[in-house]
């Protein structure tokens, strides 16, 4: 089996391929892509409230409540996960989207 290990300054490919190694080591391959929309949903308002922890806002304090860049990290790892159950390549993708985006009106 590969070593886990993410090489000094990632590509996006490196990053979806680090994540496919990660779910087979940790035997997450079984989920599928509506397994995985939904955990990244679930990681989303813990972004969203460990943002308001940061911006002080009113949160509960007995929750475990992790930082904004350790929730980011796993919305990525949720992020190439359902990529990569697709066989979409995320750097090509936002290319051709930001391509489009180009030519609109942003008002």
């Amino acid at each position: 089996m590969n070593k886990l290990e993410l090489k000094e300054n990632p590509t996006l490919r490196d990053y979806q391929e680090y994540v496919k190694i990660l779910e087979i080591q940790r035997g997450f391959t079984n989920q599928n892509a509506l397994e995985k929309c939904l955990l990244l949903g679930e990681e989303m308002g813990e972004l969203f409230k460990s943002i308001r922890k940061a911006a002080n806002l009113k949160t509960d304090i007995t929750s475990n409540i992790s930082s904004v860049n350790e929730e980011i990290a796993d919305m990525l790892i949720y992020l190439c996960s359902i990529a990569n159950r697709f066989e979409i390549d995320i750097e090509k993708a936002f290319r051709e989207k930001e391509e489009i985006n180009k030519k609109r009106k942003w008002i």
